[in-house]
């Protein structure tokens, strides 16, 4: 059986990560905290705004940026979306 954790973003009971995505105390929160479905929600936006805004990942600020909006979204706050980007239309 996989494991379960409370999920922070979605409020209840959901299949935990694998293993800590970040090493530390970190990556101990997210392992304890969010439900695999939240972080590969995460990985995507994530990547949509690293390619919309044209970040840098060996820029200092846009990490901090990034790991700013990762702890919004993971809580269920307001969180930064790409601008002008329009999802696909489902068929």
């Amino acid at each position: 059986m996989a494991r379960q954790v409370f999920c922070r973003k979605y409020k209840k009971e959901m299949e935990g990560l694998d293993q800590p995505p970040y090493p530390g105390a970190k990556g101990q929160d997210l392992y304890s905290n969010i439900s695999k479905q939240a972080w590969q929600e995460w990985l995507k936006h994530q990547t949509m705004l690293i390619n919309e805004k044209h970040l840098s990942l060996m820029d200092l600020t846009a990490r901090a940026y990034l790991t700013e909006q990762m702890d919004k979204f993971l809580s269920g706050e307001d969180y930064d979306a790409a601008e002008g980007y329009v999802p696909p239309e489902s068929n």
